[in-house]
């Protein structure tokens, strides 16, 4: 943890407090939005992130990211993930910490054309980072569909532990399938980085 004693210890916390090694993170921008909808009406993606694969009313997407990255309220945040040429590659959120708990839940949408790239771990412990050390969040969690194998790794990779599961939460290709429920705890993220 960095102590902010010195104007120049500020700059510096603040400066990299939203840059990843691979990533940034950044407001939403208009011309996002476009993007973000594509991604989110593909069929072969949507089955990753929704409960069902059905196309949204023209302009859902866009509602539901613009609201995600409003950043009007102090327990819901939410950025534009850049690569480091500043070529939009995801989005990511976290979203209804209040007091007491101290706990928010975080949501990541990567590029399908980027996907393996490390973007989207590399997003997630940036916004663990911010979420911990400038929300003052406690506890972060987040639930993935157990298809999605490739996730799951990536945030126990990340510091998540499973928590339990959502037996039989979700309905695809003629079957149910489990959701999965992970955390990471503030006092966790801190020991594993030697804090």
């Amino acid at each position: 943890m960095v102590k902010l004693t010195r104007v120049e210890d500020a700059a510096a916390y603040g400066g990299g407090l939203l840059t990843g090694e691979r990533v940034r993170l950044r407001p939403l921008h208009a011309d996002d939005l476009d993007v973000f909808e594509r991604w989110w009406e593909d069929p072969a993606w949507m089955v990753l992130q929704q409960v069902m694969v059905r196309p949204a009313p023209v302009g859902r997407a866009r509602e539901l990211f613009t609201r995600w990255s409003a950043n009007t309220t102090p327990g819901s945040v939410g950025f534009s993930v850049t690569d480091a040429d500043g070529v939009l590659v995801g989005h990511v959120t976290l979203y209804g910490a209040e007091l007491p708990e101290r706990a928010a839940t975080l949501a990541v949408v990567v590029a399908p054309d980027r996907v393996g790239e490390g973007l989207g771990p590399d997003a997630v412990r940036v916004m663990l980072r911010y979420g911990f050390r400038e929300m003052g969040l406690n506890r972060i969690e987040l639930t993935v569909w157990e298809f999605n194998t490739r996730a799951v790794r990536a945030y126990a990779k990340c510091g998540f532990v499973m928590e339990g599961r959502r037996r039989q939460a979700v309905h695809h290709d003629g079957r149910f399938h489990d959701q999965i429920i992970m955390s990471v705890l503030a006092s966790e993220w801190e020991a594993a980085r030697g804090g």
